[in-house]
């Protein structure tokens, strides 16, 4: 494995780091329900994705 010849500076290192970020997960709104949910998930409130019910929700 290589090892650096010369020190980084603290500048250098953190310019590099400077893009290092978390994103926002997407929220959207349920098209069969209205409730918000996370982007390409199923919805947690009614079970459906893509207008299709994947699964049986206990009220």
């Amino acid at each position: 494995m290589a090892h650096p010849k010369r020190r980084h500076s603290r500048a250098r290192g953190r310019k590099r780091r400077t893009n290092w970020k978390i994103d926002v997960p997407t929220v959207v709104a349920c098209k069969s329900c209205g409730q918000k949910k996370l982007q390409h998930f199923i919805c947690p409130n009614c079970g459906f994705y893509r207008e299709m019910e994947m699964i049986e929700v206990d009220d």
